[in-house]
């Protein structure tokens, strides 16, 4: 599980942001909480919330920019591609860093990342036994132009950890050569509806996307059903029928569709999913991003979480990820929203507050570190007079 991460000089962020999922002994555990086999107590949950422009998106980018580039720097880059980050503006010439926390493998690790477009300048594993040790470290040397690295137990033969690309994760690289703890870190754990441009937004090819992802999982295919079905959109079921591509696409290639089922007084009847409602067709992505991350554990880093759904939807979205039977691994979920409703059902733990000041920097705070908040407050009638700020000027 994911326990904490942080960032520098990323997009509209100068100044470090830290998102910590931890919690103290003291908070009272609810079903979005748990105690992980390394002893701390984390959230199963992280709403983000603030104005439009505040910076949430980029607050959830160096989570979907970590978890690619660990996995896919190696396939996914050309060997003289830039690294896509995005300094501030403010910083253009300095370097960007990540940070994060988790328990894998019953342990608990941290991994570090310096880096500008150009190439990788610090990028670093370390184990906690008694205290963090490092499993390797890379240094990138100017004066010899390459890179200084040192392994503990990773398994890298020294001659390919040297050639090791500039634009390219040491895990990545690693994996490639069959390093066993790479392969396992390099495995996909973040699913997300969020790129290098932001939230990805609906159209064809989502749709598309998640219909060929449930074609491959009947159980999450028969879940999905049964939670759209449940959910009162008017549908009585789902089916996924394989259709020709559009007409721009390779001709005579078939496609995965979905198609809604609907009963009537006459009798039952199908409608292609692109014809149904732009929330059936929001939550039907968003189930094809949900139920994989439930199966099998994991992080999903959702942008807009409610995007042309119901408000009353939240509850019964996030009791996925309270509800042990369809959360038996402890998947995680951070996702942003404009629906502060959510604020009369998670803890002040479990939120936080993004704003951008007049210098176009942005800064994040979890909602129980504002000073003087209480546990009797109303959260919900609070941020809505302006109280904990994170609310838009106009």
């Amino acid at each position: 599980m994911l326990h904490s991460y942080a960032f520098s000089n990323f997009q509209s962020f100068l100044g470090r942001a830290e998102v910590d999922l931890t919690l103290s002994r003291k908070t009272h555990l609810t079903d979005w909480m748990c105690e992980v086999p390394t002893g701390e107590r984390v959230s199963k949950v992280m709403a983000v919330i603030g104005p439009n422009g505040g910076g949430k998106t980029a607050l959830l980018k160096p989570l979907a920019f970590m978890g690619w580039f660990v996995g896919h720097s190696f396939q996914q880059l050309a060997h003289d591609a830039l690294i896509p980050v995005a300094p501030h503006a403010g910083a253009a010439n300095q370097p960007s860093t990540f940070e994060c926390i988790g328990d894998f493998d019953g342990k608990l690790w941290r991994y570090e990342l310096r880096c500008t477009p150009q190439r990788v300048l610090h990028e670093a594993l370390y184990q906690k036994r008694d205290r963090f040790g490092y499993v390797f470290i890379r240094d990138w040397d100017e004066a010899t132009n390459s890179y200084v690295i040192k392994q503990q137990d990773f398994g890298l033969a020294p001659q390919e950890a040297r050639k090791v690309r500039q634009n390219t994760s040491l895990i990545a690289w690693a994996a490639q050569y069959g390093v066993a703890l790479a392969q396992r870190m390099a495995a996909s754990y973040i699913i997300t509806n969020v790129n290098v441009l932001g939230r990805m937004h609906m159209d064809f090819s989502l749709l598309q996307t998640a219909a060929e992802h449930f074609s491959r999982s009947p159980s999450q295919q028969g879940r999905m059903e049964e939670l759209l079905a449940r959910w009162d959109f008017g549908l009585s079921g789902v089916s996924l029928r394989q259709v020709p591509a559009p007409a721009q696409e390779e001709a005579g290639r078939q496609v995965w569709m979905p198609f809604g089922k609907h009963s009537s007084a006459t009798g039952e009847f199908s409608l292609p999913f692109l014809l149904e409602s732009s929330g059936t067709q929001s939550a039907f992505v968003l189930l094809s991003r949900l139920l994989p991350t439930l199966e099998m554990g994991g992080l999903a880093v959702i942008d807009e979480f409610e995007n042309d759904l119901h408000p009353h939807m939240l509850g019964a979205i996030l009791e996925l990820f309270a509800n042990a039977s369809t959360n038996p691994l402890n998947a995680q979920l951070i996702f942003t929203c404009h629906a502060v409703e959510v604020l009369n059902l998670i803890h002040k733990s479990q939120v936080i507050l993004v704003q951008k000041d007049h210098n176009c920097e942005s800064s994040a705070c979890r909602l129980d570190a504002v000073t003087g908040i209480r546990n009797d407050d109303n959260f919900y009638a609070k941020y809505m007079a302006g109280a904990y700020g994170a609310v838009p000027e106009l």
